[in-house]
């Protein structure tokens, strides 16, 4: 007869057990302290008790304004070209040439040349080309045409362009924001490759400039503020839509620094040379004929 014998089978689970419940708890009390630790470091990293650490994130902010000053200036030197090369002619080197672009596919080019005779102004309409966007007949800039427009001037190198910087607005929707940032990025790229220096000037700058900054202004104001500055070019400044050859004229006399006060529109003695005399046109052939 086989008999048998009850064992003790209880003690070594138990044993097991105890032990597991004892490294857990020495674990999460090594993680409570090491969370507690965390959390002290968090507060010092605030700098609410460190005054040493709120003299840091001061430090940091002047070192990213420095760094933002130090980026645009590389940004701006990128768009510069050597100013006139001892090579060229005196003749060319006595003229003062100064370039605007208003860089919409609309927009226009215009060129201010002065010298020792008077100031000589003229503005050309942005070539353009024709495709089918989808369903849709899009003007796009013609780069080629830019190309030869600038050649044909002969302009030394460095000679300086001032161009309207793209701002998108909410308003303009897509087809508005991507066609402001081609027509901007191909101007920008022809000139400096052509050799100019291109100087970014924001609408609201060369508006305030003219005091034609506001909402009850329109584009019908830079028209005429235009014809007063330049009035032997009134007559292509006569329809709505040569508001572009308008604005690249005013962005050129910003350029140039051409002042003009807003309750004297469609007068020329309210031609104001900021900086050096320069006369009109019509002022340059009165003194030739007298």
């Amino acid at each position: 007869m086989v008999q048998i014998i009850p064992t003790q089978t209880l003690s070594s689970p138990t044993f097991i057990i105890n032990k597991i419940s004892a490294t857990l708890s020495t674990k999460i009390r090594i993680f409570s302290s090491k969370s507690r630790f965390f959390s002290d470091s968090s507060v010092d990293l605030n700098g609410t008790g460190n005054p040493r650490n709120r003299v840091l994130r001061v430090s940091s902010k002047v070192k990213d304004k420095v760094s933002s000053a130090e980026l645009k200036e590389k940004w701006l030197t990128s768009l510069s070209t050597p100013l006139h090369d001892e090579s060229e002619s005196s003749d060319k080197r006595l003229v003062e040439w100064v370039i605007g672009v208003d860089p919409d596919v609309s927009g226009a080019l215009a060129l201010l040349r002065s010298d020792d005779f008077g100031c000589s102004a003229q503005v050309f309409d942005s070539p353009h080309v024709r495709l089918l966007v989808g369903k849709t007949m899009r003007r796009r800039l013609d780069t080629r045409s830019i190309v030869q427009l600038l050649r044909s001037f002969d302009a030394p190198p460095g000679t300086t362009a001032y161009i309207e910087q793209s701002t998108p607005f909410p308003t303009d929707g897509k087809q508005g924001w991507w066609s402001g940032g081609f027509g901007y990025g191909i101007w920008t790229g022809v000139l400096v490759a052509s050799g100019f220096s291109v100087v970014p000037v924001s609408s609201l700058m060369w508006k305030n400039h003219f005091e034609l900054a506001g909402s009850r202004l329109s584009k019908d104001d830079s028209r005429k503020a235009a014809s007063t500055l330049f009035p032997s070019l009134s007559s292509q400044l006569t329809r709505k839509k040569d508001h572009g050859r308008a604005e690249a004229l005013l962005i050129a006399a910003y350029g140039k620094g051409l002042v003009l006060k807003s309750e004297e529109l469609l007068k020329p003695e309210a031609l104001l040379p900021k900086s050096e005399e320069c006369l009109l046109e019509s002022d340059a052939i009165l003194m030739k004929a007298g």
